[in-house]
């Protein structure tokens, strides 16, 4: 690699970014800096715009400019329904799908006892405090079919139904368009004992 110590901390930068190895990173700095300067510094100024001006809304945990975000304040959202993710990623393909109008928490991870992460460093004692509402009609389990996914939805699903709450998870099943032979059995399985 080129004898510069800016170059090599801007590959390790970009090296930290998920999926990203040390081959990608290299390309991808040596493309901005050789290619596309003008590209880099936007990149470097968005950047450091976001990490100065983006907070956890007070209410969901979500990303935001404000206090509060977007869909938290939307009066037209139903308040009986709080779908719970792991991710503002997730928050964001749920939207995207244009079928649900309720609210959201964003739990920004999962337990994982392996990794040292448990309730508390994911907002549970949050997440209890928002279903206190009396509102609330339902919350929505939407973390991610992983084990440490469905670990973090048995937890909450306890925590929440010893408060009298409907607790209901998202379903799981064979893709739509999908062939049956080409579906792993795990899903098959999981569809059949889900069937309705």
């Amino acid at each position: 690699m080129a004898d510069t110590h800016a170059l090599a901390a801007l590959v390790q930068a970009l090296k930290g970014l998920p999926g990203v190895g040390i081959k990608s990173a290299q390309r991808m700095a040596f493309h901005l800096l050789q290619h596309d300067r003008q590209a880099a510094t936007t990149l470097a100024q968005a950047l450091s715009h976001a990490v100065a001006a983006v907070r956890h809304c007070s209410q969901c945990h979500t990303f935001t400019e404000h206090d509060i975000c977007d869909t938290c304040a939307d009066p037209q959202r139903d308040r009986g329904q709080l779908c719970v993710v792991e991710t503002p990623a997730d928050q964001s393909a749920i939207e995207r799908t244009g079928t649900y109008r309720g609210l959201y928490f964003v739990l920004m991870g999962k337990l994982s006892p392996l990794d040292g992460i448990g309730p508390n460093d994911i907002g549970l004692a949050r997440l209890r405090e928002r279903c206190s509402g009396p509102d609330l009609r339902e919350v929505i389990l939407a973390t991610n079919f992983t084990a440490e996914g469905e670990a973090t939805a048995h937890v909450i699903a306890e925590m929440l139904k010893a408060r009298g709450l409907k607790v209901t998870r998202l379903a799981r099943g064979v893709p739509a368009g999908s062939e049956l032979e080409y579906v792993d059995l795990g899903t098959i399985a999981h569809a059949l004992v889900d069937r309705r």
